[in-house]
């Protein structure tokens, strides 16, 4: 079995540009209000919902390893 991420949206960021939601389809998704949430709170690791991070225009998007905590997107510097 691999890694879970835990997966949030800072929804006073969001501006619903959906690019969350082209690059990981199954992970992401738009309310009424167009703003992005995760689909599940904890998602099997994947290169989609990294991309989905990266890409996000506003950096809504943090996700941390399940259980731990520790950073994996945005990446502790």
């Amino acid at each position: 079995m691999g890694d879970r991420w835990h997966v949030e949206v800072d929804r006073s960021v969001c501006i619903g540009s959906a690019q969350c939601v082209h690059r990981a389809p199954d992970g992401f998704r738009l309310d009424t209000a167009r703003q992005s949430h995760p689909v599940e709170p904890d998602l099997d690791a994947g290169e989609g919902l990294l991309a989905a991070a990266e890409n996000c225009p506003v950096e809504a998007i943090a996700i941390t390893l399940a259980g731990t905590g520790e950073p994996v997107f945005p990446p502790e510097e």
